[in-house]
């Protein structure tokens, strides 16, 4: 908008035709708030954060990676990594885990939001905004197909992070803290 007005057109209605595209993906992203609101309101999601939280530290990692995984292909995952990352704070704050823990935990969420879903139409927006995009008939792109030309992608990254998590997460953290290069408070 900013630089549309600055290039001398400020008829609204000019203006306006801009949006177009991106309605279909407004709507979207709208319902995808309003159905956060509702997992948070109704703590649909603390079943399984209870079931991770009782887990070892170590494998609590593992398990919320997959979890977020799971649930970020099928939700956006910026939405899903915010509730999880709410609970782990909940669950630090009231005790039940540990400062350095909370610090792992938010990194395999992250990891576990961002890598297995960042291949599917519903973890990344960019790809829903193509599919609601006047451009998606016209390629022939549908979801499955979509869903279907990532999934190899998926897998990769899915399972290096997973092993990532598993396995180099905690001892490259404690080498950093080590050598510095991150501090805990």
């Amino acid at each position: 908008i900013l630089a549309t007005s600055l290039t001398g057109v400020t008829d609204e209605h000019a203006i306006g035709k801009a949006f177009t595209e991106s309605l279909p993906f407004t709507a979207l992203l709208t319902v995808f708030f309003s159905v956060v609101a509702v997992i948070i309101d109704q703590q649909l999601f603390s079943p399984i954060i209870q079931f991770v939280l009782q887990a070892s530290e170590h494998a609590q990692l593992s398990l919320f990676y997959i979890f977020n995984g799971l649930l970020s292909s099928i939700s956006d995952n910026v939405f899903v990594g915010t509730i999880y990352i709410n609970e782990a704070k909940a669950a630090m704050e009231s005790g039940a885990i540990t400062l350095k823990q909370y610090e792992l935990l938010a990194v395999a969420i992250n990891t576990g939001t961002n890598l297995p879903s960042v291949a599917t139409p519903n973890g990344q927006a960019a790809f829903l905004f193509l599919l609601t995009s006047a451009l998606a008939p016209l390629i022939r792109l549908s979801y499955g197909r979509m869903v279907w030309m990532a999934l190899p992608y998926t897998l990769v990254l899915t399972l290096v992070g997973l092993l990532c998590v598993e396995f180099t997460l905690a001892p490259v953290t404690e080498w950093f803290m080590q050598m510095g290069w991150i501090a805990t408070l």
